[in-house]
C-alpha cells in the first residue's frame, strides 16, 4: 500500500519560454493532480500560449479558482507570488540565478515550503576511438543545434578522443554548413532565431569574445533574409584540451558548441572536469566499448545519461527528466517521485537495493533504466542524541555518508553508527553537502537555512521529520536516467568487451 497522502496546498507554477507548453502543461497537471489549487504564471515572453492552455484546462472542467493565471514580468508578478506566505510549493524552470533567489526568500520562512527546480546543464558528450563518426555527428548536431541550441538538455562540449578528434570536427563541420537558418515554418529550416534580440546580441558577442581570446571558431554566414530579426548562425569553438573547461564559466544558451580533445589516459580527469562545473543535468556517451560506458557511469553526476544517442527529446515515462546540483533539485519530471513531492507524504523507508533500479518501457532497440542512487553527504542536525541518530540511521540506509558537526553530542551518536561512514566537521559548509536533515529548534533552523540559501553554488534541499519523526527515503536519494541505443554498437560484438577470451576470440 502507498503511503497516505494528501495536498500541500497552493502551488506556483513557473514555466519557461523554450517549452511554453509542454512545460507549462506538465507542472499545472501535476499540481492539479496532487489535489493542489496551482496559480500558474508563464514566461513573459509567452503568454498567448498558456493562456489558451488554461482556456482548454477550464473548459475540460478544471475550475477557475482550482487554476488561476496570472502573466506578467518575473520580478513583478513572479517575485510577488513567491514571497506570499500562503504559497505551499513553487515549481520552477529556469536558470539557476533565479532558482536561487526564489530558493532564498522560501528559506526565510519556517513552515518548509516546496520548491521543484530544473534550471540549466552545461552537458556533455564524451567520444572516444571507438565510436562511428558518422553517428556522432548525427547525433552532435542534433543535440547541440535543435531549437537554436534553447534546451536546457543541449549539448554544450562535444568532448572527442584526439586519436579521431580531427576527422570527427572536420565532418561535424562539413555537416553543419549544409544546416539551413531560417523560417522555423518553412520545413527546408534546420535552425531558428533564437528568443529575441537581447539573447542574439550576447550569444553574438560570446562567441566573438572567444575568437578574440585565440580560441578556433567556426561559424556559418547568415543568409541575407536573416539578416532582420533574431538569428544566430550555428557555432563550434574548439577549446583544446581538457583545461578548455576552465573557459566555461556559464551556460550558452544558443547554438554553439564547444570541442574539448582528450588523450586516451585522461578519461578519469575528463569526467572530474565535467563534474567540476557543478552542473548534472544530461550527459552523452559514444563508444562501443562496454568497460568504457560502465567506468564513464560510475564516475559522472548527471541526472540523464545517454548512450550511443543524442541527449536531447526526453520522453515523459520513457526517460524521466531532470539533474542535481546547478541542475536543480529534482525530482524527475515525469517520474514516479514528482508527484509524491507535491503531497504530504507519511515518510517510508529507503527500499531495499535490488528495488533502486526499475527498467521503464521505450522503443525496439533502445533500454531505459531509472536508478535511485545515493544523494551524497547528508549534513545531520539535531538537538538530542536520538534524533541526531535517527537522521543518520536514515541517511546511511539510502546509501549516503553522514556528516555530523563535532561536538559531545555527535561523538555520542558516532558510536552508534558505522564510524566508516560518518564523517566529523567543525563548520557546516554548504558547498560540502548535498542535503541537509533538520530537527532543531526555529531559531537554530532558521540560521541553517539562511546559510544554506547565502551560498553561491548549488541549491541544498533541507528535510525535516514527519509527525512521527521519520525522514522520506525519496528526498534522500538522487535519480538517473540510463537510456541506451542498442541498436547502434555495429561492427564487431567483440568490441563491447575487452576481457581477455573476448579479445582472443575476436583475432587480429
Amino acid at each position: 500500500m502507498p503511503p497516505p497522502t494528501s495536498a500541500i496546498g497552493p502551488v506556483v507554477a513557473i514555466s519557461p519560454w523554450n517549452f511554453p507548453l509542454a512545460i507549462f502543461v506538465g507542472q499545472v497537471s501535476a499540481a492539479l493532480a496532487a489535489g493542489n489549487p496551482v496559480l500558474a504564471k508563464p514566461a513573459e515572453q509567452t503568454p498567448l500560449l498558456a493562456a489558451e492552455a488554461v482556456r482548454l484546462f477550464h473548459r475540460a472542467g478544471v475550475s477557475r479558482a482550482a487554476l488561476q493565471f496570472l502573466p506578467g514580468g518575473g520580478d513583478t508578478v513572479g517575485a510577488a507570488l513567491v514571497a506570499d506566505p500562503r504559497i505551499a510549493g513553487v515549481i520552477f524552470t529556469g536558470s539557476t540565478e533565479v532558482a536561487r533567489s526564489i530558493h532564498r526568500k522560501l528559506a526565510e520562512r519556517d513552515d518548509d515550503p516546496v520548491l521543484i527546480a530544473e534550471t540549466g546543464g552545461q552537458n556533455a558528450m564524451i567520444v572516444d576511438s571507438s565510436a562511428l563518426p558518422e553517428q556522432v555527428v548525427a547525433d552532435a548536431l542534433l543535440s547541440a543545434f535543435d531549437s537554436a541550441g534553447q534546451r536546457c538538455s543541449a549539448l554544450r562540449v562535444l568532448c572527442l578522443q584526439d586519436d579521431v578528434a580531427d576527422t570527427v570536427l572536420q565532418a561535424l563541420e562539413g555537416a553543419m554548413r549544409e544546416l539551413v537558418v531560417g523560417d522555423p515554418r518553412r520545413l527546408a529550416t534546420d535552425i531558428g532565431p533564437v528568443i529575441d534580440s537581447g539573447a542574439r546580441d550576447a550569444l553574438l558577442a560570446y562567441v566573438d569574445g572567444q575568437r578574440t581570446a585565440g580560441c578556433p571558431v567556426v561559424q556559418l554566414p547568415l543568409p541575407d533574409d536573416c539578416a532582420r530579426g533574431a538569428f544566430v548562425a550555428p557555432a563550434i569553438i574548439d577549446l583544446g584540451g581538457i583545461e578548455g573547461f576552465g573557459r566555461l564559466t556559464r551556460e550558452v544558451f544558443g547554438p554553439v558548441l564547444h570541442v574539448v580533445r582528450w588523450h586516451r589516459d585522461e578519461l578519469m580527469a575528463l569526467i572530474d572536469a565535467i563534474n567540476a562545473t557543478g552542473f548534472g543535468l544530461t550527459h552523452g556517451i559514444h563508444t562501443r566499448i562496454d568497460e568504457t560506458v560502465a567506468a564513464i557511469l560510475a564516475r559522472v553526476r548527471a541526472g540523464n545519461v545517454y548512450v550511443n544517442r543524442n541527449i536531447v527529446g526526453a520522453i515523459v515515462g520513457v526517460q524521466p527528466f531532470g539533474g542535481h546540483g546547478l541542475s536543480g533539485t529534482g525530482p524527475k519530471a515525469g517520474g514516479p517521485l514528482y508527484l509524491r513531492r507535491l503531497t504530504k507524504c507519511t515518510a517510508a523507508t529507503a527500499p531495499p537495493e535490488e528495488s533502486r533500479r526499475v527498467e521503464l518501457p521505450g522503443p525496439t532497440g533502445e533500454s531505459n533504466v531509472l536508478e535511485f542512487q545515493p544523494c551524497g553527504v547528508a549534513a545531520c542536525i539535531a538537538d538530542d542524541e536520538h534524533a541526531l541518530v535517527a537522521q543518520a540511521q536514515a541517511a546511511l540506509a539510502a546509501g549516503n555518508m553522514a556528516l555530523l558537526l563535532r561536538s559531545h553530542l555527535s561523538l555520542r551518536a558516532r558510536d552508534a553508527l558505522d564510524p566508516s561512514r560518518v564523517i566529523l566537521a567543525n563548520a557546516l559548509d554548504p558547498a560540502a553537502v548535498d542535503v541537509v536533515l533538520l530537527d532543531t529548534s526555529p531559531e537554530h533552523a532558521r540560521r541553517v537555512r539562511a546559510r544554506l540559501a547565502a551560498a553561491e553554488g548549488k541549491i541544498v534541499p533541507v528535510i525535516v521529520p514527519d509527525a512521527d519523526g521519520r525522514y522520506d527515503w525519496a528526498r534522500l536519494v538522487a535519480e538517473r536516467t540510463v537510456t541506451v541505443n542498442t541498436a547502434a554498437t555495429g561492427g564487431n560484438a567483440a568490441l563491447l568487451s575487452l576481457d581477455d577470451d573476448a579479445v582472443e576470440q575476436s583475432g587480429p
